[in-house]
């Protein structure tokens, strides 16, 4: 067996160079799509998502749906702290201050990163990529909002088609495998808005699609840091999924994590990444 790991793991390395062999031009999301549409393992399994949800419905819309996981299956005083990296011309920035604080804490974490936000933080993804304490998950490729029908939400307009979907999903899932040579097991579409077709197809895929438990608030520029530790403390559990952001280091989230995380670990909490735990889901 274990001659058997070190193989499959020669084998991914061979496969999937780590970050300081590869030219991270060649990563970059144009470009990485085009060479996918050369790729006859992508194409294959494009083609056949394609046609199997040809003619699906939607079904609702939300952050809730059927087929979206949201909290940890556990009676303990377990949270998982999750923080979005967007990317985009107004969210590709990287807070320093608050990946400082969670080292120095030693709090582990779940990081939703696009492929636009590798593409702006290139050395900074290869070192978090490298930290055990986080565990790198897949926010889409281009953080449009995953829909079968092209739904928007906040003014982002979703993937038009069921290609498309795939691509968002998929193409990232692939991006951050070729990087690492860690394929992410879970997905949060932008703005944690998505379809029940989307689930459908990111389980196909074998993805586990997220949403949350907890709205930390700090999406929202300017909110003061009081209000994004009330909507943390006042609303954990066991097993809460927390969402924040950390591609934003002018907003408050470093702020009040300064007071979050020591109150809730003197209220015996521990800190956990998702892919330590089961999940469950609507």
């Amino acid at each position: 067996m274990k001659a058997r790991l070190l193989a499959l793991g020669f084998c991914l390395m061979t496969r999937f160079p780590s970050l300081a062999q590869t030219d991270p031009a060649t990563l970059r999301n144009d470009p990485y799509l085009k060479q996918l549409y050369l790729d006859a393992s992508y194409l294959g399994t494009k083609q056949k998502v394609s046609a199997e949800f040809a003619h699906v419905k939607p079904g609702s819309w939300g952050e809730f749906v059927k087929g979206v996981d949201e909290d940890i299956i556990t009676e303990k005083k377990l949270l998982a702290l999750t923080f979005d990296a967007c990317g985009g011309p107004h969210g590709s920035g990287h807070d320093a201050e608050l990946i400082g604080y969670l080292e120095k804490m030693k709090i582990p974490a779940t990081l939703f990163v696009t492929g636009k936000w590798i593409d702006a933080n290139y050395d900074i993804f290869l070192k978090l990529s490298g930290n055990s304490l986080f565990e790198i998950e897949n926010h889409g490729l281009n953080h449009h909002p995953c829909s079968v029908d092209g739904e928007s939400e906040y003014g982002i307009k979703g993937t038009p088609d069921v290609p498309d979907a795939f691509d968002e999903i998929e193409a990232n899932e692939r991006k951050i495998l070729a990087i690492t040579g860690r394929r992410p097991l879970f997905f949060r579409s932008a703005t944690a808005y998505t379809d029940e077709a989307c689930a459908k197809i990111a389980r196909q895929l074998g993805v586990t699609m997220i949403s949350f438990d907890v709205l930390s608030g700090d999406a929202v520029p300017n909110t003061p840091k009081a209000i994004i530790e009330d909507n943390i403390i006042k609303h954990v559990r066991p097993g809460a999924l927390i969402i924040m952001h950390f591609n934003h280091p002018e907003w408050n989230s470093y702020e009040a994590l300064q007071n979050v995380i020591p109150a809730l670990l003197k209220s015996g909490y521990t800190f956990v990444r998702l892919n330590d735990y089961p999940l469950k889901g609507r």
